[in-house]
């Protein structure tokens, strides 16, 4: 079988304030929007140059769900927890996404992965965002420019 992850959907709160934190802190671009009269869902599609996308939604009348402080929280509950992305240059990356109003739940420092590094922020809702420095990444195209 062929398949390829085409994106992250996020449920958020307040979507004109995360679509904006997040085209700021990762340069996406608006793809196309969308509103789902029924049930009251409106949606943005946002778009890296690099081609990975992610999917914000919200609905009036959503609770907030899991919003672990750091990832070993994370994993004591099933489902959802992170979305990541990957730079050659992780230290800057993870200071712009700071400066940006990132929350700082993991400098970074080594992954599990071997020779892989990796730190952790949360968005302005409190989602997780892991960030992964591979050394092969470059020459991918792969990057995230904040």
């Amino acid at each position: 079988m062929h398949a390829r992850l085409d994106h992250v959907g996020l449920n958020v709160r307040d979507l004109p304030a995360q679509l904006d934190w997040y085209r700021a802190a990762f340069a996406l671009k608006t793809v196309f929007e969308f509103r789902l009269e029924g049930p009251g869902l409106t949606g943005v599609v946002l778009e890296h140059p690099h081609g990975w996308r992610l999917e914000l939604l919200a609905r009036p009348g959503s609770a907030p769900g899991l919003r672990a402080p750091d990832p070993m929280t994370a994993v004591l509950t099933e489902g959802y927890g992170h979305f990541a992305v990957t730079t050659p240059e992780l230290d800057p990356v993870y200071t712009a996404l700071v400066a940006h109003g990132a929350g700082e739940v993991l400098a970074p420092g080594p992954s599990p992965e071997p020779g892989v590094r990796m730190a952790w922020v949360k968005d302005p809702e409190g989602n997780l965002i892991e960030l992964i420095e591979r050394g092969e990444l470059e020459e991918r195209g792969t990057t995230v420019n904040p």
